[in-house]
């Protein structure tokens, strides 16, 4: 029998990568030369470039710098770096490079640790079979997305028994500095049953990348995840890309049909990148000297996550409060944006109790579509208990409350501990959805018997005293 050659013929590339190749790509070279540089801004001549489009700084005796438009002065661009500066004079060439950032996303980019470019942090290339897409995307149309019908495990028993999550639901954490977002985002990230994990650590300590990695993912955590790092020594313009670039790969996993859980980590400093572009940029300072264009990113960014018909982005956005101020400009606007807010409790942190949510101050407003009746009454009743304990703490902790006087007092009183042992969780521990809600609904059935016991022994020494 003879042989017969096999062919292969060659493969054509992807339509819709050639097409966003062709759409960002410039096929003549623009030129012009640095004007001025005031702060982080460089002011160029002599270049017609669109606003977002990603230039080239050309110093003679220097590495070239990436750049991007990010506003006008009359007819000149306004460049924000997108890389340190080494050198740069006045006269330096710049060559516009792109309409728009590209980026490279597909399966393989799973197991990864990427900058805000898409360029490998890990030390290993990237796999040829990656697809270039735009990172600039629209959200989805608010008529064609479905409603939110599911719950997502998290793995965090205060948050999947009290708080429930839907698939596609988008979440914000709010905290001071220190008190347990990133511990808090590590359990979601083991405890979760998503498909794939995007990760954008924005404007984090270089020391914190590393252990988050390493004691918080894991490898078995890695093997479905994607991690886009932009430290705090980077360039605002850096920081700012790093959203955008996760929340563009997330984008790529959903509509592949899978389910992504989205952290971004902090949406504080996101705002504090824009911040500085926008005063770069020549825009008036308005509260707490945030530019009018930094309330109109927070909605831009927060609005690509959700669900499709073809997949669904949980997303979680932690909000560093600055100084335990949750009224602050940025925690009130993002409050307004999301589906629910998780409070993180300085208090309960330093008193031993992890993750120190603060669960009436905190809510998912999708809640009672994702639970059964039974499961919903019973977190009624289980936050009754916790409010009633807060209102009357001052005069319980001093002595001035008499047992037997208040029967919904007596009831918190007695069901604080077993709250408590409930809602405290080690790090390293998960916890089943449906266990979760098993447990508050049979802790709100104890709850009836032990408030009718406790407030009946409590009666009684009052009775007789009268």
């Amino acid at each position: 029998m003879m042989n017969v050659p096999r062919l292969s013929p060659p493969r054509l590339p992807d339509a819709d990568a050639t097409k966003a190749a062709l759409r960002t790509m410039v096929p003549f070279q623009v030129r012009g030369r640095v004007a001025a540089v005031t702060g982080d801004a460089v002011t160029v001549q002599g270049l017609i470039a669109p606003l977002g489009a990603i230039c080239e700084l050309q110093p003679t005796d220097a590495s070239p710098t990436l750049a991007r438009v990010i506003g006008f002065d009359q007819s000149r661009p306004i460049l924000a770096p997108l890389e340190t500066i080494t050198r740069l004079t006045a006269g330096d060439r710049v060559q516009l490079l792109a309409h728009a950032m590209p980026l490279r996303v597909g399966p393989a980019l799973c197991g990864r640790v990427i900058d805000a470019f898409g360029r490998p942090m890990d030390g290993r290339p990237l796999a040829a079979d990656l697809r270039r897409v735009d990172a600039d995307h629209s959200a989805p149309d608010s008529l064609n997305r479905p409603p939110i019908d599911q719950p997502l495990q998290t793995g965090v028993r205060a948050i999947d028994a009290l708080l429930t999550c839907g698939i596609g639901q988008r979440l914000g954490i709010f905290s001071g500095s220190g008190v347990g977002k990133s511990t808090l985002l590590g359990m979601l990230t083991r405890g979760t049953n998503a498909d794939r994990i995007v990760i954008a650590m924005v404007g984090e300590r270089g020391r914190e990348v590393s252990e988050f990695i390493q004691r918080t993912l894991g490898s078995e955590g890695m093997k479905k995840s994607v991690v886009v790092v932009a430290t705090s020594d980077k360039p605002a313009a850096q920081r700012l890309s790093a959203a955008w670039t996760a929340t563009s790969i997330a984008e790529q996993f959903r509509d592949e049909g899978h389910n992504v859980l989205l952290l971004v980590d902090s949406v504080t400093r996101f705002a504090m990148a824009q911040r500085e572009l926008g005063l770069a940029a020549g825009e008036p300072p308005t509260t707490r000297g945030y530019p009018p264009s930094v309330f109109n990113l927070l909605p831009q960014l927060v609005e690509r996550a959700g669900r499709t018909e073809k997949g669904s982005i949980t997303a979680f956005y932690t909000v560093l409060v600055e100084g335990d101020d949750h009224n602050e400009p940025i925690a009130d606007a993002i409050r307004g944006l999301l589906d629910g807010h998780i409070v993180l409790n300085r208090r309960l942190a330093q008193g031993g109790h992890f993750p120190p949510i603060d669960i009436p101050q905190s809510v998912s407003r999708l809640q009672n579509h994702l639970v059964s009746p039974e499961v919903n009454a019973a977190v009624l009743k289980i936050r009754e208990h916790m409010v009633q304990y807060e209102n009357s703490e001052d005069l319980i902790s001093i002595g001035a409350y008499r047992s037997g006087t208040d029967p919904r007092i007596d009831a918190a009183i007695a069901m604080r501990d077993p709250i408590g042992e409930l809602l405290r969780q080690a790090s390293d521990e998960q916890t089943p959805l449906i266990e979760a809600q098993q447990s508050i609904v049979r802790l709100a059935s104890e709850s009836s018997q032990t408030a009718t016991a406790a407030h009946t022994q409590r009666r009684q020494p009052l009775e007789n005293e009268t």
